[in-house]
């Protein structure tokens, strides 16, 4: 009896295994059909999804240093943060160019994670988590204090790039705008999933799961973890640049502490460790927020906590486990 259910546990992990690796490989042209139809079938909310679309890419950052590397952390928007003020301030004083400011706005998110990182990364659980919180804090009241730069609470504003390629303006109407958030959320994806199934990527999933196997092979978790940190923190930048530069507009609350706590619920309800998870975790929270907000005002907060509760109850893992299971059982129902 023992061997039948050990071997019907392994069908159902590689059964569970191949049907991930068959979203994965469908995911860019899905989001990318689903995305246009989109844009023609909604054109009033296109400031919405254009910020759906730079928010999941936040998420998506996130995902990388916690879904495969397994560092606990609630930091995530000093790096989106940075990248978003750094993006501004260049717009403001010296570079127009949209896809410039993206590069600028990843390059900052990406030093400040490799320097924290390298400070931080040596804690580990409860200990780490606080440290996340506490880089947060000290570069939110960094930008708070340099208020010639940053405009300090009032925010930062006059930011106009110029046509992207030279060609399509950002007009009023936000289509530019959502169609170039579009194409870099895809963009960023392809290039996360590319990185998560590299060698490097593999190594940093080893070290979540093991990292004294690691170092017995002769790796240093550390320095893994570190450069992992660092490439989540340029995704977190270019989120950060891409919603200045299509919102105009950069303020405190891009760097706050319950930023990273927003973005980490919306990961945990797409569901962690599958990139794609992070996608549909942000669209199905900020739709749900903008849907609920706009039809009851004073009560919203309260269906999404129970909205929340309900998936962790009936889905703990994520939205996408549930989609999962449920394919799943009607394969193998057919089968």
């Amino acid at each position: 009896m023992s061997a039948v259910a050990t071997n019907h546990t392994r069908h159902e992990t590689a059964r569970g295994r191949m049907t991930r690796i068959a979203m994965d490989g469908a995911a860019v042209p899905i989001m990318a059909a689903f995305g246009l139809a989109a844009f023609w079938l909604f054109p009033e909310d296109l400031g919405l999804m254009t910020r759906i679309a730079a928010t999941a890419l936040f998420v998506l950052s996130l995902d990388l240093v916690l879904g495969f590397g397994g560092i606990a952390t609630l930091g995530q928007a000093a790096m989106f943060g940075t990248g978003a003020y750094a993006a501004g301030i260049a717009a403001v004083h010296w570079v127009s160019d949209p896809i410039a400011l993206l590069a600028i706005g990843g390059v900052a998110g990406g030093l400040i994670a490799l320097v924290t990182g390298a400070l931080i990364l040596h804690a580990r659980g409860l200990t780490l988590l606080m440290l996340t919180i506490a880089v947060v804090q000290i570069v939110q009241e960094v930008v708070n204090k340099a208020r010639d730069w940053t405009g300090g609470s009032d925010g930062l504003s006059g930011i106009d790039p110029a046509p992207v390629l030279g060609m399509f303006r950002f007009d009023m109407f936000g289509r530019t705008s959502y169609l170039f958030a579009l194409a870099v959320l895809l963009v960023g994806y392809m290039v996360a999933r590319r990185i998560v199934k590299s060698p490097f990527g593999l190594a940093c999933r080893g070290v979540k799961e093991d990292q004294l196997r690691i170092a017995a092979l002769g790796g240093s978790p550390k320095r893994y973890l570190v450069a992992l940190y660092a490439i989540a923190g340029v995704f977190a930048g270019v989120a950060g640049a891409l919603t200045a530069v299509t919102s105009g507009i950069v303020g405190l609350d891009s760097v706050s502490f319950s930023w990273s706590a927003e973005a980490l619920v919306m990961l945990v309800l797409g569901g962690t460790g599958r990139l794609y998870g992070a996608i549909i975790g942000t669209v199905a929270f900020m739709t749900i927020h903008h849907i609920l907000a706009a039809t009851d005002p004073f009560h919203w907060m309260l269906f999404i906590g129970l909205f929340l509760m309900a998936i962790v109850l009936f889905a703990p893992g994520g939205i996408t486990s549930a989609f999962e299971r449920l394919f799943n059982r009607v394969k193998g129902g057919r089968a």
